[in-house]
């Protein structure tokens, strides 16, 4: 059968945290749909029928050496408003941040024109990095969000956008947040409703996402009716989760019970929801995460800034929780996926070696705690798609055809000698000195998208 076009070359991706395939000079057969239809392996007569029928009718698409295909980066936490701000203020402590510089930034998109002009830029940036799948908090207002959903439409990229909830006074300033529970519950029903619309003209998926912002940010009648709207329309949820000591220590001493307890009270724990950090968890709370099948959004640079803590992967996936990765603009200030894979695998390394020189090596540190290429390209890739339920992440038949080819070759790349090494080393290298030069063309759901 004809199929909308075949790339010949070699191509990697996760099959486990700790595996993945290398897919050598196959040819990646795409449908009319988007789907990965099949990959033909050399030496086969289907190979060598469907390269020389690909070739006749123009739809063929040869790898030169040194480009490699990769499924596209999917990215669970990005909080849209804050992309203005990115790389500012991280020397501050985070009350400073959040009041004096992010509020204030995100009440400033209730100006559309202001909204378009930086979100076009972020989800244009964002796919230049190869991130072809995003989950984005919005800000509090309802039309900026709708614009954000629009631009992802438009764009081309995947998207899940939620309009982020926030209405109780003692924490949330005037300017920058929900009038009323009541409003917010509102504002959010109507945003669930317009992405699903939006997703029925749709190529790729928009999906509209319960977002309360925190806990602490959000009243109990907000917090039980964003439970019950995420019942009522089977939506995603995100949020953010024992953070930081201050978060963790502030929801149990206003609830009695943990951060993730109190999300289970809410009906905010569902196989559908991503909660972002997970840091402070206790064993108990990570095995509800597990239970009912929610995910992690590990986010290992504002870790570093703000959570106070390494989150334990290793020991998160070894119990069976999903867990994927993300940038967490702007309290992470790169939109980089290549740059969330390496921060990931430094901090694991330092949980499993320690910090205090003054202890012996033996106490220094939380054993078996340390990440490699393999688990950080996983958590990018795989385990963002399974978070967010979609079939993606995976060079495999039937999934998404979401992929970018990565090029040793562009001009002043990081990335060099692929030719010296074998295809497992040259993952590594992919993984451990990628940038975004290196990706030299991108596609979603099997639509070539523009990089610029």
């Amino acid at each position: 059968m004809p199929y909308r076009y075949v790339i010949k070359g070699t191509g990697f991706y996760s099959k486990s945290p700790d595996s993945f395939a290398v897919l050598e000079n196959h040819l990646f057969c795409v449908d009319n749909d988007g789907t990965l239809a099949t990959c033909i392996t050399p030496g086969t007569a289907a190979y060598e029928e469907t390269r020389d029928t690909a070739k006749t009718d123009g739809s063929l698409i040869v790898l030169k050496e040194g480009q490699f295909l990769l499924p596209g980066f999917v990215d669970t936490h990005v909080h849209a408003p804050q992309w203005a701000q990115t790389g500012k203020a991280l020397d501050a402590k985070l009350p400073v941040w959040l009041n004096k510089y992010t509020f204030p930034l995100e009440a400033a998109y209730a100006d559309l024109d202001f909204a378009e002009t930086v979100y076009r830029d972020l989800v244009q940036t964002l796919l230049a990095n190869g991130t072809t799948t995003a989950q984005y908090f919005g800000s509090v207002h309802l039309e900026p969000n709708k614009l954000l959903a629009d631009l992802c439409a438009d764009a081309g990229q995947r998207a899940f956008v939620g309009k982020v909830v926030m209405d109780l006074p003692a924490q949330c300033p005037d300017y920058c947040r929900d009038k009323s529970a009541e409003q917010a519950l509102a504002d959010t029903e109507a945003f669930l409703r317009y992405t699903a619309d939006i997703n029925k003209q749709t190529v790729q998926d928009i999906v509209g996402v319960v977002t309360p912002r925190f806990i602490p940010a959000c009243s109990d009648d907000a917090l039980y009716g964003l439970g019950e709207l995420a019942v009522k329309y089977d939506a995603p949820v995100q949020s953010h989760c024992s953070e930081s000591d201050w978060e963790h220590d502030h929801v149990l001493a206003r609830t009695g019970i943990s951060d993730t307890k109190a999300h289970l009270r809410y009906g905010l724990l569902t196989k559908r929801t991503v909660l972002a950090h997970s840091v402070h968890l206790s064993d108990d709370d990570a095995e509800l995460y597990r239970k009912h099948g929610a995910s992690i959004a590990h986010s290992p640079l504002s870790n570093a800034f703000f959570a106070g803590a390494v989150c334990p992967v290793k020991k998160r996936l070894d119990q069976g929780i999903r867990v994927s990765l993300a940038t967490d603009l702007s309290a992470g200030y790169t939109p980089s996926m290549f740059d969330a894979m390496r921060q990931a695998i430094v901090s694991s390394r330092i949980l499993a070696s320690g910090t205090d020189y003054r202890l012996p090596a033996e106490r220094r540190g939380v054993s078996d705690s340390d990440l490699d290429f393999r688990q950080a390209f996983y958590m990018a890739t795989v385990g963002g798609a399974e978070a967010l339920r979609i079939r993606s992440g995976k060079l495999e038949t039937g999934y998404n055809f979401d992929a970018f080819i990565f090029d040793f070759n562009v001009l002043q790349s990081n990335s060099r000698y692929y030719e010296f090494d074998n295809l497992a080393d040259v993952l590594q290298k992919i993984v451990l000195t990628g940038q975004r030069q290196n990706i030299a063309a991108l596609w979603i759901q099997g639509n070539a998208v523009s990089l610029h």
